[in-house]
């Protein structure tokens, strides 16, 4: 297996083979444990009404503490399914913590010379951010155990458009205070503000150059926010990107004494001033229900104008009518 150095750069990374109907699928649980039952309306979705099979991994019943089994467990998990080539995608069902404290124990040989879409959010940033180092795009999308939700539809919609190969319109953002108007392409990367600066200094670590960040996270203190956006501009991750989208800091949280008497958007817009980018904020991504598919490391466009923002995946590919 051969890791990509932190400061090459990609002009293209690889793209698994888009899924078909019948293929074989896995769904895991690379973090936090959960309620079998919860992944039902998923599974039946995947199963019915996208026609794949699905191969049920043993995390999604097992608990250890609060993880889906212990390290070894989780890790075998993935594995297997890693290197079966008759599985074309690998979701995880669900983030919470605990993909980071496995990355290292597994073998992404069989995975690069037969790359298969990891999809996921949350915690599996730290997945994404691994397989980008590897070369291999992969899917920063909603995960099974929320695919029942009825606001979660679009999420859900986008990802299959996203697997299957299907043409999927630009994504649209309203214009807010905070945005900074411009055009820009690079490949988009990044996830959870909390597993990147998690990341920093490690295996997983990616660089950021000409590329399109996004961020989002969930339940932070304001100055913890603050704090990671510091982290990530110390280490080089916001000088020489090509844009920046900002998600949604969803049920972000102020100090009851000493307020840190800023919102996630004024510190992310704090810590980027001094920069010329495009940057776009209220972004539908992250810890919400329309949490839409962003394929990570594949080149995107990003255009700021005055009545919004626009992110185009660019698929040049065929098209569903839903």
């Amino acid at each position: 297996m051969t890791e990509i150095p932190l400061n090459q750069l990609f002009s293209q990374t690889t793209r698994p083979a888009y899924l078909q109907p019948n293929d074989t699928v896995g769904v895991l649980a690379a973090a936090s444990c959960l309620d079998y039952e919860d992944l039902a309306p998923g599974l039946a979705m995947m199963r019915q009404d996208w026609g794949l099979k699905v191969i049920e991994g043993q995390t999604l019943r097992l608990k250890d503490h609060g993880f889906a089994g212990t390290d070894a467990q989780r890790a075998q998990d993935l594995q297997t399914m890693l290197d079966d080539p008759a599985i074309k995608a690998i979701f995880s069902a669900r983030g919470g913590y605990g993909s980071s404290r496995i990355l290292d124990q597994l073998d992404f040989s069989a995975f690069v010379q037969n790359p298969k879409w990891i999809v996921g959010f949350s915690d599996i940033t730290a997945v994404h951010s691994h397989v980008y180092r590897l070369g291999v795009e992969s899917l920063h999308a909603t995960m099974p155990k929320l695919f029942g939700r009825t606001d979660a539809r679009e999420a859900v919609q986008s990802l299959k458009n996203t697997l299957f190969g299907y043409q999927q319109p630009p994504y649209q953002a309203p214009p807010t205070a905070h945005n900074r108007l411009g055009k820009a392409h690079g490949n988009a990367v990044g996830g959870n503000l909390c597993l990147l600066a998690h990341l920093l200094g490690s295996r997983s670590e990616i660089d950021t150059t000409n590329c399109i960040l996004f961020l989002e996270d969930l339940n932070e203190f304001y100055y913890n926010l603050d704090r990671m956006m510091v982290q990530l501009k110390r280490a080089g991750k916001l000088s020489q990107l090509a844009g920046l989208v900002v998600g949604q800091f969803t049920d972000s949280k102020d100090n009851d004494r000493e307020p840190f008497g800023m919102t996630a958007d004024e510190i992310v817009a704090h810590h980027v001033g001094q920069y010329a980018y495009p940057v776009c904020f209220n972004f539908p991504v992250g810890h919400v229900d329309r949490n839409l598919a962003i394929p990570h490391g594949r080149r995107v466009e990003l255009t700021v104008q005055a009545h919004g923002a626009e992110l185009n995946l660019n698929p040049n590919i065929n098209i569903e009518i839903v």
